[in-house]
């Protein structure tokens, strides 16, 4: 005889039937029901103020940086947008962890998933970056335990004892066919005549076998975003949900004014997801691409009324979204969001010291994630404080239009790996301007810490150095410059420069190339040298990938390093060596 459960025995048949009905106790309200949706996404542990800033309106039609983001900062600013409501969730999507800081990265981002506990965050899609130190390490950031899967020591501080949070995963399937975590999850609100279901989808985007190592992924698919969302739905809907949230690890960018509630111009790979979505998904929140914006998309495509946001990256705004939701008709009514910048503390920025404002709201750290935050870092300060020497000034980190070329920094970069990568013959060095994480700001006297070289690249990626011809450099550097995704400019070393002219059609943008003032010959091997991430051809990037002569160096904060200290002091390289034509 199957088990039925004995409080379910001793009912009759009517009162059976009214229980499986779900909690109705009465009519249901014509009152709507307010839920308050509170989002963050790409928090990549960034546990102290990651020493940025959100460019904001300041109301003359200008804009203001605003000084932003530390995790102590943050908890007081989802307080304070989650104390506004009745019924509340508490939502991430994607890349809370990994690319980290020092103080997180060097105990396996524990501190990170420490924080997020006591924020109280109740979900998180999983984004690309969770898979970095492979999926069975994930898995213990939501199961806990001090098994040892990577090389370093797990539990070093203290005991792990997992996410108190659920990880949501469904389009990532294993070889048996179902989720590495649950696919989707029900929250209701309320009681009786009152109660409202909220249904939440979670997920990260298909590419992200580009994104990461392939043993990390091992085993794993990636199914397509919208067929995942749409076949989630009506799943959700005979559940019981009156709302649909979607938590997705995939995004866009705006241009024009910056405005972090701005949807001006909205471009990037999410649009055709969106056009393709069940129009009962009633929000998407999306991340990846570390941009802000909120939109109606519904001005954009009228058949998909749907409410997109993003809040940026590190913590440095929070979404605050609104959902009015009919108990009668069980579907939403109203729904509106804006994001809040978590305005922490005045830093000193390539460009010059950088005050608060008036013009926005200023929070104060929360008291119990400060002190759980200043344990961790106290313990990293053998390694952050450490002087590896200087630099004659400050390498800015492009932002905004600019984000997509790799600037002073992107070039000193690639110096460095050329260095690195000169025992293995190496003539060319490119660096990904998408995967340097924060400017170099010296002290005073000109010194940088490896803290400070460390928030500029937190990867850890070897630099590899092997054989293309100019024909395939070209193809790659055409790579960056298509038109399936941003504009990438790739950084390259010393003595390397090319033009490019978006007007032409995708595929035949580059315009010029020279290497050491000639030409460079497209049926001549070259030895180029990038970073491990490259090299397996992320950031779509494929050219890079699969050479049999691929020779592996240091990593790329040593290479960095290196660098740096083999002069008393390293000038930042100020020419232009990749430049838009036309």
């Amino acid at each position: 005889m199957p088990f039925r459960p004995r409080h379910l025995l001793a009912l009759g048949l009517p009162a059976l039937l009214a229980a499986c009905a779900g909690p109705m106790a009465g009519p249901r309200s014509a009152v709507p029901v307010e839920v308050g949706i509170v989002a963050i996404n790409d928090f990549h542990g960034s546990l102290e103020p990651p020493r940025q800033s959100v460019n904001a309106p300041d109301g003359k039609g200008g804009i203001v940086p605003v000084p932003a983001g530390g995790a102590a900062w943050l908890a007081s600013a989802i307080d304070s947008v989650r104390g506004k409501y009745a019924h509340a969730l508490t939502v991430s999507a994607g890349d809370m962890i990994s690319a980290s800081q020092l103080a997180s990265s060097l105990y396996l981002d524990e501190p990170t998933i420490g924080v997020m506990n006591r924020i109280g965050v109740d979900f998180n899609a999983v984004g690309n970056h969770e898979f970095d130190r492979g999926q069975h390490e994930l898995l213990r950031m939501q199961n806990g335990g001090c098994e040892k899967l990577t090389a370093k020591e797990p539990c070093a501080i203290e005991p792990f004892t997992g996410a108190k949070f659920r990880y949501l995963s469904a389009s990532t399937v294993k070889a048996d066919g179902s989720t590495l975590f649950p696919a989707t999850a029900l929250r209701t609100f309320g009681s009786g005549g009152n109660a409202v279901t909220v249904g939440v989808i979670g997920l990260t985007l298909k590419g992200t076998p580009a994104l990461v190592v392939p043993s990390g992924i091992a085993g794993l698919t990636f199914a397509d975003e919208a067929d995942t969302i749409n076949a989630a739905v009506p799943a959700l809907k005979a559940q019981g949900a009156d709302a649909i949230v979607v938590l997705i690890h995939e995004g866009a960018r705006t241009q024009g004014t910056p405005d972090p509630n701005g949807c001006e111009n909205l471009g990037g790979d999410i649009r055709p997801i969106l056009d393709r979505l069940d129009t009962r998904v009633d929000v998407v929140v999306s991340g990846h691409t570390h941009w802000s914006y909120v939109c109606d998309y519904g001005t954009l495509n009228p058949a998909k009324p749907i409410l997109l946001t993003s809040a940026g990256v590190y913590g440095e705004l929070v979404t605050d979204i609104t959902l009015k939701i009919d108990p009668v008709a069980g579907r939403v009514i109203s729904k509106a969001a804006r994001n809040v910048i978590v305005q922490s503390v005045p830093y000193t920025s390539s460009r010059g010291p950088l005050a608060n404002t008036p013009l926005y709201p200023q929070f104060g750290p929360r008291a119990d994630v400060a002190e759980y935050v200043a344990k961790y870092v106290e313990a990293s300060k053998v390694f952050t404080q450490r002087p590896i020497g200087k630099i004659d000034r400050a390498a800015p980190k492009n932002e905004g239009a600019e984000g997509g070329a790799g600037g002073p920094l992107g070039n000193l970069i690639a110096d460095a790996q050329l260095n690195a990568g000169r025992s293995a013959g190496a003539q060319i060095a490119f660096m990904n301007p998408f995967g340097i994480r924060a400017p170099l700001v010296p002290s005073a006297d000109g010194t940088l810490t490896f803290g400070d070289i460390y928030l500029c690249q937190p990867f850890g990626n070897n630099v590899v150095t092997a054989t293309m011809t100019g024909a395939q450099i070209k193809a790659t550097l055409e790579q960056g410059l298509d038109a399936t995704g941003p504009i990438q400019a790739l950084a390259p070393s010393a003595g390397f420069a090319f033009t490019y002219d978006l007007k032409r059609p995708s595929g035949d943008r580059v315009v010029s190339i020279t290497l050491d003032g000639q030409s460079l010959a497209m049926d001549k091997p070259y030895r180029v040298t990038v970073n491990g991430f490259l090299g397996l051809g992320g950031d779509g990037f494929t050219g890079f990938a699969d050479k049999p002569d691929t020779v592996t160096g240091p990593t790329d904060i040593d290479a960095l390093e290196s660098w740096i200290k083999a002069v008393p002091v390293r000038d930042v390289p100020q020419e232009k060596r990749s430049a838009a034509i036309g």
